[in-house]
């Protein structure tokens, strides 16, 4: 236990690094199935409570992809995206909770996160486009550049799982490394500002990495576009 906070699923299981992962991501995901019940349970023409909440959530996880891929799409790929966006900003305010940890502190966690996307709009830009058209396209417009274009495609894709999950990782890690210095520098009242911080940046990766997916779900569906 030492160099880390208590935790209340610590106290139960002992503070071993895969128990404490699996038993927060469960509560995640209970969370999230919860919340998502009580927005569906009783609808409403004129939404109240939760469903209030959730409908003004799914407006805007659909107002970030509408610039990048337009409303129809936007509204296609809403329900991934709005589900990450969801399961990332649960498990990052937790970690603000204190007793809890937040599994997106987690490099495994993040890197299965973003794993999923780059499988997912791969899989959607042969599914679109075809496979001799969607390669070409990472050939370059000339022939001839062919050579040089398709490895730098390449490794710029696959730079996108590192830039998904790390980026994640590392903002959700320093937050809890800050929070763990402050709670044991001055544990009352002080840190209160600083929960503040927190709950801003937590809400801010969960936006970025719902942005950075329909960037790169648009890169892959809309290739005909790019080209006009």
């Amino acid at each position: 236990m030492e160099g880390r906070l208590f935790t209340f699923f610590g106290a139960i299981g002992g503070h071993g690094q895969e128990w404490i992962i699996l038993s927060h991501l469960a509560l995640t995901v209970v969370i999230v199935m919860l919340v998502a019940r009580a927005a569906t349970r009783k609808m409403a023409l004129v939404p109240t409570g939760t469903q209030n909440i959730m409908e003004a959530y799914i407006q805007g996880v659909v107002s970030i992809g509408v610039d990048s891929m337009g409303e129809k799409n936007a509204k296609t790929f809403m329900p991934l995206i709005a589900t990450l966006g969801f399961v990332i900003f649960v498990a990052n305010m937790m970690g603000i909770i204190p007793g809890f940890e937040s599994i997106t502190g987690n490099i495994n966690f993040t890197l299965s996160l973003a794993i999923i996307v780059f499988t997912y709009y791969i899989y959607l830009g042969f599914k679109e486009n075809g496979a001799a058209k969607y390669l070409g396209h990472m050939m370059g417009p000339v022939p001839a550049l062919a050579p040089l274009m398709f490895p730098i495609e390449v490794i710029s894709h696959v730079s996108r799982i590192v830039s998904l999950s790390f980026r994640l990782f590392g903002s959700i890690k320093g937050d809890d490394m800050f929070l763990m210095v402050l709670l044991m520098l001055v544990p009352w009242i002080a840190p209160l500002p600083g929960f503040f911080f927190l709950f801003a940046f937590g809400i801010l990766q969960a936006f970025i990495f719902m942005m950075l997916t329909y960037v790169y779900i648009s890169g892959s569906v809309m290739m005909h576009e790019e080209e006009h």
